[in-house]
């Protein structure tokens, strides 16, 4: 450690995830000697707050990152391509939250619960995980280590935050909208509404930030269409669980859908592994699992869900079963809040480990 901690820049500070960043920094008391927040030229002349002090939002340049020991980056691939290397350049450590360079096979991609010797391979850059990746390999990543999965399937369900501020104001929008225009369309039941009554519905609540109105609606859309099928934050997840976990064959088929809550994603796993496994085995497995907790008595509707994990830190599972389908196989339901451990967490817990 330094004397006196760390020179720290956030990139994105006025973001949603660079907020965060800042409040998981001061909460779990990051040794900081300085704090540089670091903005899109529409955000200068704003300020963060952080341990009691307002701090003016810098402007980002090529001189950004002179007498940093440590720059956070959450403001998009764009600018991680184009900043990092020169942060790099000023004998920086860059945290990167983007995709930009999680796929490089020089930089390491970290979930410091499951691999942080990776972090010290690192020449400059180490990369945070997308963030529905890191939920759902918090759970299944401690049932690999005893039971060695072989293939996973998986359907997430993730909030609009994690498309930023924009995501979170149009679902509100859209639901107010909704709301007002569902009383105009009669104050019936919407069991007997018309099928022109939602056209109209939906044609009142303009998408701008997804492709179709999130409100009340579910889109099996997240990031863009590859000419496979799958979208890229599929395929972010296939190829990001390889690398993690150290395993470049295992087999991962993804399908993510962006769902109307707030805050916090959703996984729905079903795993194969090489070994037999049991619900009691993978129940103590996951109970002794850090940054992890089992919530897990369905009898008494005790189980994850987004409300429960939101602003916290740890992620949580339950539904664990047997599946029914594949030999070897396990089926258990994870919630995580992507804010945090899913991004501004994880970047301050790799930071932690350096």
């Amino acid at each position: 450690m330094l004397m006196g901690g760390y020179h720290i820049a956030v990139v994105g500070a006025t973001g949603a995830a660079g907020t965060e960043l800042l409040r998981v920094l001061e909460r779990r008391s990051f040794p900081v000697a300085s704090l540089r927040p670091i903005g899109s030229t529409r955000s200068v002349g704003k300020s963060v707050q952080f341990c009691g002090d307002s701090i003016p939002v810098e402007k980002l340049d090529a001189g950004s990152f002179e007498k940093i020991d440590i720059a956070f980056f959450s403001a998009g691939g764009d600018i991680s391509r184009n900043y990092v290397p020169i942060a790099c350049q000023a004998d920086a450590i860059a945290i990167d939250k983007s995709s930009a360079f999680r796929m490089d096979p020089h930089v390491p991609l970290v979930i410091p619960e499951i691999n942080p010797g990776d972090v010290k391979l690192h020449r400059g850059v180490i990369a945070n995980p997308n963030c529905t990746t890191t939920v759902m390999l918090m759970a299944l990543y401690p049932l690999h280590k005893i039971f060695r999965v072989h293939r996973v399937f998986a359907a997430t369900y993730q909030a609009v935050s994690g498309s930023g501020t924009r995501g979170v104001e149009e679902l509100t929008r859209q639901t107010r909208t909704r709301a007002e225009d569902e009383q105009r369309c009669s104050g019936r039941p919407v069991s007997d509404a018309k099928e022109t009554d939602f056209e109209q519905l939906a044609s009142a609540t303009p998408a701008t930030v997804f492709p179709h109105p999130i409100a009340f609606n579910l889109l099996p859309h997240v990031d863009s269409f590859l000419e496979s099928g799958y979208t890229k934050e599929e395929v972010k997840m296939q190829d990001e669980t390889r690398k993690i976990m150290h395993s470049p064959a295992l087999r991962v088929s993804a399908t993510c859908v962006r769902v109307p809550i707030y805050r916090a994603h959703s996984v729905a796993v079903t795993a194969e592994f090489q070994r037999p496994i049991s619900v009691e085995q993978a129940r103590e497995v996951l109970s002794k699992a850090p940054g992890l907790e089992l919530v897990d008595e369905p009898h008494n509707n005790r189980y994850p869900t987004p409300l429960n994990v939101a602003g916290k830190d740890n992620c949580q599972v339950g539904r664990v079963r047997l599946d029914c389908a594949l030999e070897n196989g396990l089926s258990f339901w994870v919630s995580g809040d992507q804010l945090l451990k899913g991004a501004a967490l994880n970047a301050v817990q790799i930071a932690e480990l350096l």
